[in-house]
Order: structure tokens, then C-alpha cells, then sequence
């Protein structure tokens, strides 16, 4: 039976439709898909505006920050117009101009053990889109009790990496290991300086974010191969990309045989620092 959709629809999603690897039914199924994403900031803000554009049904924004006028330089979701605004609420609307046929979902707060487990189970696939080393541990043990899939983007000065993890998944385009294979543990507080301590070149955290969106869409459609077991390095100043193939740990503690996490009851999130998403 053919994906129903009316003429208007088809006009928006033309090129989408035009292409065999998606055509209607692909379409159909970005429609019917939800997509979290954890950080408003310049991963989030064309991670969220590509989702939208492309139609994926159901999109939630979690961010309990403000819009800041140092925030302009590189996330383009938001607007001098709205300084002072959720970052949430004010990307969900510009995301919400895009495309008018997408739910946009703002989470105006601050993901911690409390409810990152609800917000995470809800959807279908999650992004994290923050800097934040605690924010994105405790994205990640979620995903892994909540048997959901992480595509997750950092930036830094010059450089991005990113890379697809669902342990969950069986088969060829699945397994593999979680972010607590690849970083067992948090760094010690100060060993990596923030983007406000050490800065970011605008247009790098477009990229990255564009290519989460870009893994996104395909875990979605179930095209092309997956990232996961995989980390894609890509330094700006010298045009090179590099893939680093990943293993998952026999000892980790979230998605090893062993593992011990059971509930985020004690997750340590906060450490008096406010999150930063990019």
C-alpha cells in the first residue's frame, strides 16, 4: 500500500521521493520516526533544523539554557531578535517556520538522572549534541538501558568527531560497542577546556551537525552503512577525514557481559559548571 500523502507534502519532499534509496515509503518513514536531541546550541541548531526540513515526524529539544549574544557566532537556530529566550522554545521555532508539518517538542530544562531516562525512552533515536562530558555519559547509559540508538557529534576548535552507537542492534548494522566502550570514563575536571575557554570556528559545528543529521536520517531509512563501530575525525584546517574503527569493551560497565549499570539512581551529572552546548 502507498504512503498517503497529499499533494502539498509531495511537492515538499520532492527530492526526497525523487531518490530511490528513500521514495515514498523512505518518506513514510521519516514521518513516522521521533528524534531527541539533547543541546539547543550550534550541533543541535542544524541537527534540529534538517530533521525538520526533512520531515522526520517528531522532533524533541532538551535545553535549559537561555540564548547569549556569544551564541550567535555559531547557532543558527537562533536570533539577536530572541536573546534571552529558551534555547529550546526558540530553536523548536525556527525548526517549527521550516517545516509547519513537524511536532516539535521543547524540553525547557536540563537533563539529569531524574528524567533522562523517560525523556530518552520516548523517542526513537537520540543525538547528543552538548560538550558536556557528564551530560554525555549520562545520554549514553540511558540509551543503553533504554535499548535506544546514540548518534553523538563534539567539536572543538578545528576538529569534529562522530560516530553511532547501539549495542542494542543485532546483525551487521548493529552491535558493536557504546560510549563508555570508547571513553570509560569522565576526564578529570579541566583536563578538556570548554568551547568558551578554548573557542570554536562557527561554520565547524555546522558541518558536524549536519552530518549527525545526515547518520540520523540514514539509521532512520535503514540506508547505506552505519557509523556504528566507527569514529569519523575531521579536522577543518586540513581538509582530512579519518575513520577509526571501534571494539566494544568485555569490561565495560553499561553494554559489556558484565555490566553493572542497572539505573541512573546514582549517575553523577552536575559538577557546578553549567552545561555548554557548543
Amino acid at each position: 500500500m502507498e504512503p498517503d500523502f497529499n499533494e502539498a507534502e509531495v511537492v515538499r519532499y520532492s527530492r526526497h521521493i525523487l531518490l530511490d534509496e528513500v521514495g515514498s515509503t523512505g518518506q513514510a518513514r521519516l514521518r513516522d520516526a521521533s528524534v531527541l536531541v539533547v543541546g539547543a546550541g550550534g550541533l543541535g541548531c542544524p541537527l534540529v533544523l534538517y530533521l525538520a526540513a526533512a520531515g522526520v515526524g517528531r522532533i524533541g529539544i532538551v535545553d535549559g539554557d537561555t540564548v547569549e549574544l556569544s551564541n550567535l557566532q555559531r547557532q543558527i537556530g537562533h536570533t539577536t531578535a530572541g536573546l534571552g529566550r529558551p534555547k529550546a522554545a526558540s530553536l523548536a521555532e525556527a525548526a517549527g517556520a521550516i517545516n509547519p508539518l513537524v511536532r516539535l517538542e521543547p524540553h525547557q530544562r536540563r537533563l539529569d538522572a531524574g528524567n533522562a531516562l523517560a525523556l530518552v525512552g520516548d523517542y526513537d533515536i537520540v543525538c547528543d549534541a552538548t560538550d558536556n562530558f557528564p551530560t554525555r555519559f549520562l545520554v549514553s547509559d540511558a540509551c543503553v538501558l533504554a535499548r535506544r540508538t546514540l548518534v553523538s557529534a563534539a567539536v572543538l576548535r578545528f576538529e569534529g568527531q562522530l560516530a553511532t552507537f547501539k549495542p542494542h542492534a543485532d546483525g551487521p548494522q548493529g552491535g558493536g560497542p557504546c560510549y563508555r566502550c570508547l571513553y570509560p570514563a569522565p576526564p578529570p575536571p579541566d583536563a578538556v577546556p570548554s568551547c568558551a575557554e578554548a573557542g570554536v570556528l562557527g561554520a565547524v559545528v555546522g558541518v558536524l551537525g549536519t552530518l549527525q543529521a545526515t547518520e540520523v536520517l540514514k539509521e532512520i531509512l535503514g540506508i547505506g552503512e552505519t557509523l556504528a563501530g566507527r569514529l569519523l575525525i575531521w579536522d577543518a584546517l586540513s581538509l582530512r577525514t579519518r575513520l577509526v574503527k571501534l571494539r566494544p569493551d568485555p569490561a565495560c560497565p553499561a553494554c559489556g557481559p558484565h555490566a553493572t549499570l542497572t539505573d541512573l539512581s546514582a549517575h553523577m551529572l552536575h559538577t557546578g559548571e553549567p552545561a555548554c552546548a557548543l
